[in-house]
């Protein structure tokens, strides 16, 4: 994953699954909300969309965006893509990264995040790659990864214009977007899970689900919401296959438990989730995760507008929660 060139062929198919839905989506104007999304494993790009939009950019199906920030660190890749007509109301762009990985401080864990103002209301997204590992306690480990990104990493003070408030920190932003791998396991045996995956057993999985208990207890992300997960778990699956890893595995140590490790949160007063769905895209041992959000900024004038902030394609809606896949097992068919 640290490789460039394999970021790289990532972003490249990314840009080409979303062109081909462009292409095969019917013609017309431009929806006014554009979808938001995250990757699995070293994560992929973000977005503003209907406002701004984050995969592409520039060229198919009409789309005509502006990149306005990206950076790569080891395996962690975030982008911001800007609608044109939107990117003389953005300001106050900066950029930070903390690493949490090898002796808490190398770049193979940790986050990069990016901060600006779209016209009076500071938005930052954070994308990260939390510690690994499914053992007892592990989670601690991701709970203090979350507490050392969210007081160190400090934005630039670029702003001197005195009664104007530009955040430093994330938690300071009036909107905030967190996606990635947060690597948040179930705490149950792999034949439980197994067992309860082919049972479609979603609410005892989910009342597993690490990320859920830590939060539910107040030991990490408080005050963050996430939109209910009506998907399988993304992690982890045999290589190009529709099939999780596990069965084929010689050693027990190495074999992962299903789990939903890439994740979307958000926090923050004038946000509405409207899709939290999986892709199916083969290319990572995860699946990537995306979303779709409305949210308030205020203008000038003291009134708000409504933006989309997304990262995959416009014409991805879902009306009602998607059917549980039927089609995820231990098994290739």
């Amino acid at each position: 994953m640290s490789d460039p060139s394999t970021m790289m062929r990532r972003a490249r198919e990314m840009r080409e699954f979303i062109y081909r839905v462009e292409a095969s989506s019917s013609g017309g104007e431009e929806p006014d909300q554009y979808p938001s999304s995250s990757s699995s494993s070293s994560t992929l790009p973000t977005a503003l969309g209907g406002g701004l939009d984050a995969v592409g950019g520039g060229g198919g199906g009409g789309m005509n965006y502006c990149l306005i920030a990206s950076k790569q660190m080891v395996g962690i890749f975030l982008s911001v893509w800007v609608r044109r007509e939107l990117v003389q109301n953005i300001g106050h762009l900066r950029v930070d990264s903390v690493g949490r990985g090898i002796m808490g401080r190398l770049g193979n864990k940790g986050c990069i995040a990016m901060s600006m103002t779209l016209h009076q209301t500071s938005v930052c997204f954070v994308c990260s790659h939390l510690a690994s590992g499914q053992k007892e306690g592990d989670e601690v480990r991701r709970n203090a990864d979350v507490a050392e990104i969210l007081k160190s990493t400090q934005f630039p003070r670029i702003c001197k214009v005195p009664g104007q408030r530009v955040p430093e920190k994330i938690i300071d932003h009036d909107r905030i977007i967190w996606l990635g791998d947060l690597n948040y396991r179930v705490v149950l045996t792999y034949d439980e899970t197994k067992a309860l995956l082919e049972e479609n057993d979603w609410d005892t999985l989910l009342e597993n689900d690490q990320l859920m208990i830590e939060r539910q207890a107040g030991r990490v992300f408080k005050g963050w919401k996430e939109g209910k997960i009506y998907f399988a778990p993304t992690y982890k699956y045999k290589p190009n296959t529709d099939s999780y890893a596990g069965e084929t595995t010689k050693s027990k140590k190495k074999r992962r438990t299903p789990a939903w490790c890439d994740r979307i949160l958000w926090h923050g007063r004038g946000i509405e989730q409207l899709q939290y769905i999986r892709g199916e895209d083969r290319f990572s041992d995860h699946r990537p995760v995306c979303s779709v959000f409305v949210v308030e900024a205020d203008v000038d004038n003291g009134s708000k507008i409504r933006k989309g902030y997304s990262t995959l394609d416009s014409r991805i809606h879902c009306e009602s929660p998607l059917p549980i896949p039927q089609r995820h097992s231990f098994y290739d068919f």
